[in-house]
């Protein structure tokens, strides 16, 4: 243990200790940044909250090495139905049950303490990242060469401090660090009372069924979620003339209920109304302070994509930091994580707040619009990932900003595993680099006699390679040798991080 009269030095603060700030931990230690993440609660919270990710993520978890330890405590979904009134569908949002290109399935539904565990518990792989609970920070302050983050300890009330490189704010809705950027919000227009109700069943009840409904009825809008085991959940709008303390009460709480399951169903284990939001962060950056995950913005549950948009801006941050501390890149690539990803997020926030206007019945013309009509059956709905905003990505070339597929290598394995949380190049020959000297980039390479199938990926995209970031999303790719040398020339020097591994989780 250090001596703490002495500040201690990192390279990355991280406040808050939730997925999006552990996983971005994981990251960091992937890529060997000196990291501290401090957390004010002693142990992770107990009762649900978020409880769906996509492919995308389990991408990243895959990445940070636990995903196999993940994979017990997740169930697959099979997707949403929206019903009307009388129970007649109006909207249908399956899910394929097969692997996605990004090598896992499109949906997971999850219990969040769990995951939180599994993720906290990944940390202890890495030596360089501290982990300190009960700790309330209250003061940043930066200068030209760091951050003075100044903290108490919850536990002796000793006031403590140390010095960082970098401060990012994985701490919420009411985030600290978010004030001490002195960021405005975006209103995006949505903000409504719901109640949220999570139940334990007793019994089975098999006819509640695997799909998250979504009863759009105008007396009453409401949401059923099946989570992990015997976890339900329902999410039950709150009328403009109710009050929030009385409808939360346990015979409130049944009688709203009571269309579904009685208390010799289920127990209830939480009911609190939330109010939902659409709001985004105006800066995400301030010189050495950044934002990620809630801090920066807020959407709608409809789509089930809250927490996955934290965990891609871990994503996007965590090998920009890196490459910024360790390998010397220019600050402001820093400003391209807020450029990149707020358009995306943006997007998947316009999308809930329409799927909300089915729900809530204001807008179910609008709603229905997002997806595609067919003959004398429901509108099906197919969610398409935005691509990112402006950045670092050849926008003027093939797939750029797009996510790139994960493909199976010829021994069975997955090419993120070979390839790690790294720069890399898919292309089809490495006989067709004869300028290329690859000692010097130190770029991870992917050929056809690698990878099963992309040889025929490259062709369909009319490409003959695809430079990939950390991130998996393409930097750019290449039609012919001219735009090759453009896309090795985007990392010389070298940005990517140092071949580190993630171990597997113990």
């Amino acid at each position: 243990m250090q001596d703490k009269s002495t500040h201690e030095e990192y390279d990355v603060v991280i406040v808050g200790r939730g997925p999006v700030g552990a996983t971005l931990a994981n990251l960091l230690g992937l890529c060997g940044v000196r990291t501290l993440v401090l957390e004010r609660e002693a142990r992770t919270y107990h009762l649900p909250r978020a409880v769906h990710f996509d492919d995308e993520c389990m991408r990243v978890f895959q990445t940070i090495g636990l995903a196999d330890a993940i994979i017990p405590h997740v169930i697959l979904s099979p997707g949403m139905l929206f019903l009307d009134a009388a129970g007649r569908m109006l909207l249908d949002w399956s899910r394929p049950q097969t692997l996605t290109p990004m090598g896992w399935h499109l949906s997971y539904r999850f219990h969040q303490p769990d995951l939180e565990d599994v993720l906290i518990g990944g940390l202890v792989r890495w030596p360089h990242v501290t982990l300190r609970n009960r700790c309330d920070v209250f003061a940043l302050d930066q200068d030209e060469t760091g951050v003075r983050v100044r903290y108490e300890e919850l536990s002796n009330g000793k006031l403590t401090e140390v010095r960082t490189g970098y401060v990012i704010g994985c701490d919420g809705a009411r985030s600290l660090v978010r004030r001490f950027i002195g960021s405005g919000m975006d209103d995006l227009g949505f903000h409504e009372r719901w109640l949220v109700i999570d139940v334990l069943l007793k019994r089975a009840r098999d006819d509640l069924g695997d799909y998250s409904l979504q009863h759009c009825d105008p007396g009453r809008p409401a949401t059923y979620v099946r989570g992990t085991g015997t976890r339900r959940r329902w999410e039950i709008t709150v009328l403009p003339d109710e009050d929030s303390q009385d409808v939360a009460q346990p015979a409130k709480v049944w009688e709203l209920l009571s269309r579904w399951i009685t208390p010799d169903d289920a127990e209830i284990e939480r009911a609190a109304v939330y109010t939902f939001h659409s709001v985004i962060a105006q800066q995400w950056r301030n010189g050495r302070l950044l934002l990620a995950g809630d801090s920066a913005h807020q959407t709608p549950p409809f789509l089930g994509q809250g927490m996955c948009a934290g965990i891609r801006d871990a994503a996007n941050l965590a090998w920009k930091l890196a490459s910024v501390i360790r390998d010397g890149a220019a600050p402001d690539l820093l400003d391209t994580y807020q450029s990149e990803r707020l358009p995306h997020v943006r997007e998947f926030i316009a999308l809930a707040i329409r799927l909300g206007g089915v729900i809530n019945t204001k807008a179910i013309e609008a709603g229905l619009a997002a997806g595609q009509a067919r003959e004398n059956a429901p509108v099906k709905l197919e969610v398409k990932k935005p691509l990112l905003g402006p950045g670092l990505a050849f926008g003027d070339l093939p797939l750029a900003g797009h996510l790139a597929p994960q493909f199976t290598l010829t021994d069975g394995s997955r090419s993120d595993d070979r390839t790690g949380y790294h720069h890399l190049l898919l292309i089809e020959t490495a006989a067709a680099l004869p300028r290329l000297a690859l000692s010097q980039t130190g770029l991870n390479i992917l050929t056809s006699d690698d990878a099963n199938g992309f040889g025929p990926w490259l062709r369909e995209h009319g490409i003959i390679a695809a430079l990939v970031r950390p991130d998996r999303y393409i930097r750019g790719s290449a039609r012919n040798e001219a735009e090759l040398d453009r896309l090795i020339a985007a990392i010389t020097p070298p940005t990517q991080i140092p071949s580190t591994q993630a171990p597997s989780a113990a």
